[in-house]
């Protein structure tokens, strides 16, 4: 049976029992047809989202969009409060990840009719698409995530080490440019000489400041042949801790990492 995100209890009222069944629990017919047509609400309106922002069917259908978004919204803030008043401890969805998104994604909307710039912040729903994992099942595969926690955590220091390099790298590269071009051609500042060399390590290149000196370009070379290490260093850092985390046996009991060779483990105790 298909757990539901929370640890809830649902209330006595037997009407509110069975909705809390079905907006909690994707193992039921019910379940599965309403998971699925939040789904299907929440990318139409992610796309009238995106669509108003075409200024040519804005003026079009500004209205048909707004009726839309409307009802959606409507849709959702039931949704909201069916799954507050629906369970015991209404704090733990509330306060959770879950509670908390829902929230955002219905609050831009009745906030925008004050204040219309607020309206785009409604793409907040496109989140709500992580429940995709409880309704098709796939939760069971977020657990080989794991792997990737760890080698991040493993190999944070270093990235961080290296990051601090290159930061130091772009500023004092950034600083000769702006000296080397004498504050022209486009490096007029130290400020606009560093998003240079940021654009430029980063192999963005977009074009809108280059050097003209010899020596410029000769510094924009070295910049450039320096760039590949920004790829190339972390993920040789990640694949290395990636591949010790593969190595090692994972505690189904106590979620501890241990070594391959380890017939227990460190931390519970369990026979492996």
């Amino acid at each position: 049976m298909i757990k539901p995100e929370y640890d809830l209890r649902p209330v006595k009222n037997p009407t509110l029992k069975k909705i809390y069944r079905t907006i909690y629990f994707a193992n039921t017919k019910a379940g599965k047809i309403f998971d699925i047509t939040l789904l299907v609400l929440i990318i139409i309106s992610t796309g009238l989202v995106m669509l108003e922002t075409v200024p040519s069917l804005d003026i079009k259908y500004h209205k048909a969009f707004f009726i839309i978004e409307f009802l959606i919204t409507i849709l959702f803030t039931i949704e909201y409060f069916l799954r507050i008043f629906s369970i015991k401890d209404k704090r733990e969805y509330i306060l959770s990840p879950f509670g908390i998104i829902d929230f955002l994604s219905i609050i831009p909307f009745y906030l925008s009719l004050f204040f219309p710039v607020l309206h785009y912040f409604v793409i907040i729903r496109m989140l709500r698409m992580l429940r995709i994992f409880r309704i098709f099942n796939l939760a069971d595969y977020m657990h080989d995530g794991r792997y990737i926690v760890s080698a991040l955590k493993n190999s944070s220091r270093k990235i961080y080490i290296f990051l601090l390099f290159i930061a130091v790298f772009i500023i004092l590269m950034g600083s000769i440019m702006y000296v080397v071009e004498e504050g022209k051609n486009g490096f007029e500042s130290i400020p606009q000489s560093i998003y240079w060399a940021t654009v430029t390590i980063t192999t963005v290149g977009y074009g809108d400041v280059s050097p003209s000196t010899p020596l410029g370009k000769f510094l924009s070379i070295i910049i450039m042949l320096a760039g590949y290490s920004i790829i190339a260093v972390p993920t040789g850092i990640m694949t290395s801790e990636f591949r010790h985390s593969m190595n090692k046996r994972h505690c189904s009991q106590c979620d501890a990492n241990n070594e391959e060779d380890a017939n227990f483990c460190k931390n519970c105790g369990k026979k492996f």
